[in-house]
């Protein structure tokens, strides 16, 4: 038996702002959607793959010290689509952690940018190598701890 991620359910406070803020700096599509009051989602595709859900079911910002999701990690192919997300992100004005393009630890080459969606998710793209040349945030501890 062979597992692997399929698509990925977000239970967000406002579906219209999160359905804007995950196309405009993903590129996802809105596929399917229903706008029934107290049934609001959204599921948005990439090449026609489902990806990503959206699910208008909760109240105020994403509990860090709560169990549950530690943070959302998107791959890209290469740095220069890391920097591509990270001029949407500085435009719209998201929350940025480390200020940027940073590896993923000390000496690493992969690297991403760091931040979060509208109701606090914290998220992550990042490429397998072209980080290197830049500081880590911490020489103790993996980034994507969100330290």
């Amino acid at each position: 038996m062979s597992f692997q991620t399929g698509h990925i359910g977000l239970n967000v406070t406002d579906l219209d702002k999160s359905k804007e803020f995950y196309t405009r700096v993903f590129g996802f599509t809105v596929a399917g959607e229903s706008h029934e009051d107290g049934r609001r989602y959204a599921f948005l595709t990439q090449d026609g793959t489902l990806v990503l859900t959206l699910w208008q079911q909760s109240e105020g910002r994403f509990a860090t010290a709560r169990p549950g999701l530690h943070h959302l990690s998107f791959q890209v192919a290469n740095l220069e689509a890391v920097r591509r997300v990270e001029t949407v992100l500085r435009e719209i004005g998201a929350t940025l952690h480390h200020d940027g393009i940073v590896p993923h630890r000390e000496g690493a080459s992969s690297g991403g940018v760091f931040f979060e969606d509208p109701d606090g998710i914290r998220l992550e793209v990042s490429s397998p190598d072209g980080a290197g040349d830049r500081p880590a945030p911490a020489s103790d501890a993996p980034t994507c701890g969100f330290f």
